[in-house]
């Protein structure tokens, strides 16, 4: 009798993907009595705020259960056009939004979009590694360009982008603020890419899921303050980062009105729409979250600060400028070949959990990533347990 489906019988392009990854090596931190210090997730410890918790509780109570468009409802996309109005004095329209069930269903529809079986996404690296993982199962190549780090941060280089890109080339995916750099293209270079997708016909996703965690301004510079609405442009977005509301798993896409009708027929297909009374308390969110968004800021300029401090007075450590961004530091170890394995090794010695820069991109193997959104105290705790072992 067979036991189940052999290996053979999985599509190709699943089955070749690497089980290999953060949430591997997290295992231990499941334990509750582990003692783990978990920085290696891009979560913090802060819980979602009572205000929420409110409002969903207030929007099941006025019998907001029934099935969602597929769009989203329009009380929340209504109330994004107000927000992006409010944040960059700029109307996008409802017609341009589509609510997703967070921000990798939001990139999944992205790349269902645009890649046939043989296509190819530039990546610009260092970067959160579920894109690369969605453009394959949708059966594309990923072609991986970096970032260079000097003195003046991650920068990125526009000609190595457009030398990357043949006649299969069907977009190209960046974060600003990135995960896990913290570094922001700047506007004069996303106009580059922009100027690039226009003559060459190649689509933009921009991930803007830090947009609203800058340290010392209100937002990062963004695509959508220099497209057109009729650009090849598609911005990815969630409530997770800014508003902690992480297990919610609700985000949004932005896009070109002309895709609206195809994205809310794939929603179709997919999830049939993201759960409504979740979506009315993210409309709230959106509307009186600006306090809690400028603590979450500035929790998280207090971590890198925390984190940073420490980091400089390792002899071993190189990190050339601070994150002025999202909530991550992410650093050069210097002997450190095998960041997976160093963080097997660090975990051992210290409970401290931090995440392998291998899975960040093929030039980031000796880096390691973590996560200051924790309290004061968990992260001191932290960087005395790891100053021997980075020392």
């Amino acid at each position: 009798m067979s036991r189940g489906p052999a290996i053979h019988d999985i599509r190709a392009q699943i089955a070749a993907i690497s089980l290999d990854n953060i949430a591997n090596i997290a295992k231990a931190a499941f334990d509750p009595k582990s003692g783990v210090l978990p920085l290696w997730f891009g979560e913090g410890d802060v819980a979602s705020p009572a205000f929420l918790a409110k409002a969903v509780a207030d929007a099941i109570a006025s019998g907001q259960t029934f099935y969602s468009h597929q769009s989203g409802v329009p009380h929340l996309r209504e109330t994004l056009s107000n927000y992006y109005q409010n944040l960059y004095g700029m109307q996008i329209g409802t017609d341009r939004t589509t609510v997703t069930a967070g921000g990798m269903q939001a990139i999944m529809l992205a790349v269902q979009l645009l890649v046939n079986a043989g296509d190819n996404i530039i990546v610009i690296d260092p970067v959160w590694p579920n894109i690369a993982g969605m453009v394959k199962i949708a059966g594309g190549e990923v072609r991986s360009v970096g970032m260079s780090n000097g003195e003046d941060g991650w920068t990125l280089d526009v000609a190595r982008v457009r030398a990357a890109c043949d006649g299969r080339t069907k977009a190209i995916f960046y974060a600003s603020p990135g995960n896990p750099t913290g570094a922001m293209i700047p506007l004069e270079i996303q106009r580059e890419l922009l100027d690039f997708s226009r003559s060459a016909g190649v689509w933009l996703i921009a991930d803007e899921v830090y947009h609203r965690l800058v340290f010392g301004e209100r937002c990062a510079p963004s695509i959508l303050t220099i497209s057109d609405p009729e650009d090849r442009v598609l911005v990815i977005n969630s409530f997770s980062k800014s508003y902690a509301m992480t297990g919610w798993r609700l985000g949004w896409l932005v896009h070109p009105p002309s895709v609206a009708p195809i994205l809310a027929m794939m929603t179709q297909y997919t999830s049939s729409g993201t759960t409504t009374f979740l979506q009315y308390a993210a409309a709230t969110a959106l509307r009186d979250g600006e306090p809690f968004v400028e603590q979450m800021n500035a929790y998280c300029a207090n971590g890198a600060d925390i984190v940073c401090s420490a980091i400089e007075k390792m002899p071993r450590v190189r990190m050339a400028t601070r994150p002025k961004a999202a909530m991550y530091a992410f650093f050069e170890i210097d002997g450190m070949p095998d960041s997976k394995a160093a963080c097997l090794d660090i975990l051992n010695k210290t409970n401290v959990g931090l995440a392998p820069g291998t899975f960040f991109g093929p030039d980031a193997k000796s880096f390691l990533r973590i996560c200051f959104c924790r309290s004061p105290n968990s992260l001191h705790e932290a960087m005395d347990k790891l100053a021997p072992a980075l020392s």
